[in-house]
C-alpha cells in the first residue's frame, strides 16, 4: 500500500566519493541539457541488492493506496475526457518530479527526502520536509481507518445475514474503529521493529488487484438505473441523466478531482530509499523504475475509475466500494473484496505509523537513545489523533480532498522543484538556464494547484448543500 516502503528508509548515507573521468551515470538526464563536464559525487558507500523488477514492485506498492477508491468518483464529476487529461498530466508531472529528486540527490550524494531539505534550506528545510511527510502519512492513515469505519459495519451485517443496520454498537463505525485500533493496530504499532509487517506490501497490492477484478466483473452484472435494496437509497435524479456517460462536466465537486488524483500518485518520499536499495544504481535506471511503476499504476487506476464510473454513473460515491451496498449488501464477491481490503488497510496503518514516529523522534528528541515510554506515548497519541479525525470527518472525500490539495502538491511539485533550484550549483545551471526555469515553473504550478483546489473545496464546504455522498 501507499507509503509502506518508508520503513526501509533507514539506509541513508551522506558519504560521497568523486568520480573520475567525466559525468557519472547518476547524471543522465530525464530532460537532457548541456553539462560542463565537471566531476560529480557518486554513491559508492552502500551496495544495494534489489533487482529492477523488485524495485518496480516496491515503488508500485508505494504508489498504490486508498486513493484508488475515490477515482471513479473523481471521474463522475469531471467526465471521462477531462479526467483522462488530468490523470495523464499528473502522471507525467510525477515522473518529472522523480527526475528532479534524483538529479538533486545525485549532486549532493544524499538519498533521503528530509536530508535534501536540510541541504537545500538548512534545519528549516529538514523540518518542513518532515512535517509535510508526517501530515501526508496522517492523511493516509485517516483514509485507511475511514475505510474500516465505512466497510466493517457492512461486513458484520453480511455475516449476520441482515440487510439493515440497527442501533447496536457493533453496527456503528465510530465504535468499530476504536475497537480495531485498540485490539489490532496498537499492539502492532508498539513493536520495536516492523518485522513481518514489511511483507504486507505484497498482500496489499494483491488485494487491490482483486478489487479491480471485482469492479470489472460487476460492471457487466449491475444494471442502471440502480434498484434500491432494503434501506439503501439511490439517487432520485432522472435515470436518463443518471445513466448517461459524461465526457466533460464541471460542478463544485469537480474541485475534489485533482486532489484525489494527486493523492493517488504520491510516492516521492519512498523514491530515494528504494534507490538506495537498488542494485547497479544509476539515475537512468531509477528513472526507468519510476516511469514503469507510474505507467503500471496509471493503467490500473484508470481501469478502476472507468469501470467503476460506468457501473454507477451519477450514483458513484466518494468511496467506490461502499457504493456496491446500494445494489446488494449481501453480495458474496463484494463481501470477499471488503474483507481483503479491510485486512490490507488495517495492517498498513501500523506500517505507516512507524516513519511518522521516527520523524517525530528525530525532530523532538534528536540523538536520544531508544526509550519505550516515548515509543509507546507517540504511538498512542498519533492513533488518538487519527481516530478523532476519522470520527469527526463525515466523508472520505474530505480526507482525499484536503490531503490531496495540501501535502500531495507539496511532495510532488513544490519541494522537489525548490530542492532542485537550491541544490544544483548556479555555476553549473544558472537561474536563467532551461532546467532551472522548468523547475521554477513546476514549483509555481504546485502553488497554483494548491490555491485553486483549496479555494474550490472551501466554496463547496460553505455552499450549505448536503453532500454526504459517502453514505455515513
Amino acid at each position: 500500500m501507499e507509503l509502506q516502503k518508508l520503513s526501509n528508509g533507514s539506509h541513508h548515507h551522506d558519504v560521497t566519493v568523486p568520480v573520475d573521468g567525466g559525468i557519472a551515470p547518476e547524471e543522465e538526464n530525464f530532460l537532457p541539457h548541456k553539462s560542463d563536464g565537471s566531476k560529480r559525487p557518486q554513491f559508492t558507500d552502500f551496495e544495494g541488492k534489489t533487482s529492477f523488477g523488485m524495485s518496480v514492485f516496491n515503488l508500485s506498492n508505494a504508489i498504490m493506496g486508498s486513493g484508488i477508491l475515490g477515482l471513479a468518483y473523481a471521474m463522475s464529476n469531471t467526465g471521462i475526457v477531462l479526467f483522462l487529461f488530468l490523470f495523464f498530466c499528473i502522471a507525467c508531472l510525477s515522473c518529472y518530479s522523480i527526475h528532479l529528486l534524483l538529479r538533486s540527490a545525485g549532486v549532493v550524494g544524499i538519498r533521503a527526502y528530509e536530508q535534501l531539505g536540510l541541504r537545500a534550506f538548512g534545519h528549516t528545510g529538514k523540518i518542513l520536509a518532515a512535517v509535510v511527510i508526517t501530515l501526508h502519512n496522517i492523511g493516509a492513515m485517516s483514509s485507511y481507518l475511514f475505510i474500516v469505519k465505512s466497510e466493517l459495519p457492512l461486513v458484520i451485517q453480511a455475516f449476520l445475514g441482515q440487510t439493515t443496520s440497527s442501533d447496536d454498537w457493533f453496527f456503528n463505525g465510530n465504535y468499530l474503529i476504536v475497537v480495531v485500533t485498540i485490539c489490532i493496530i496498537l499492539p502492532l504499532a508498539l513493536m520495536k521493529h516492523l518485522g513481518y509487517l514489511g511483507y504486507t506490501s505484497g498482500f496489499s497490492l494483491s488485494c487491490m488487484v482483486f478489487f479491480l477484478s471485482a469492479v470489472i466483473y460487476k460492471r457487466f452484472n449491475i444494471a442502471c438505473p440502480l434498484q434500491a435494496f432494503g434501506n439503501y437509497s439511490v439517487n432520485t435524479v432522472d435515470p436518463e441523466d443518471t445513466c448517461t456517460t459524461k465526457f466533460f462536466t464541471i460542478n463544485l465537486e469537480t474541485a475534489y478531482a485533482i486532489p484525489i488524483v494527486a493523492f493517488a500518485f504520491v510516492c516521492h518520499p519512498e523514491v530515494l530509499p528504494i534507490y538506495t536499495e537498488l542494485s547497479n544504481p544509476t539515475k537512468r535506471r531509477m528513472q526507468n523504475i519510476g516511469n514503469v511503476s507510474i505507467l503500471g499504476m496509471f493503467i490500473m487506476y484508470f481501469l478502476t475509475a472507468i469501470f467503476g464510473y460506468l457501473t454507477f454513473y451519477g450514483n458513484t460515491e466518494a468511496e467506490l466500494l461502499h457504493t456496491y451496498s446500494k445494489v446488494d449488501p449481501l453480495d458474496i464477491l463484494i463481501l470477499c473484496v471488503r474483507l481483503a481490503v479491510l485486512m490490507a488497510v488495517t495492517l498498513t496503518v501500523p506500517v505507516v505509523l512507524f516513519p511518522i514516529r521516527r520523524a517525530i523522534l528525530q525532530l523532538l528528541f534528536p540523538g536520544k537513545p531508544f526509550h519505550w515510554l516515548r515509543h509507546i506515548a507517540i504511538a498512542i497519541t498519533l492513533l488518538c489523533v487519527v481516530n478523532l479525525l476519522v470520527i469527526l470527518v463525515p466523508n472520505i472525500r474530505d480526507i482525499f480532498g484536503i490531503t490531496g490539495a495540501t501535502t500531495a502538491p507539496s511532495l510532488i511539485f513544490i519541494l522537489p522543484g525548490l530542492f532542485y533550484i537550491r541544490i544544483i550549483p548556479t555555476d553549473q545551471e544558472p537561474m536563467t538556464s532551461r532546467p532551472k526555469i522548468q523547475a521554477a515553473c513546476f514549483t509555481a504550478l504546485g502553488f497554483m494547484f494548491m490555491t485553486i483546489s483549496l479555494t474550490f473545496i472551501g466554496l463547496d464546504w460553505t455552499s450549505g448543500e448536503n453532500r454526504n455522498l459517502g453514505g455515513h
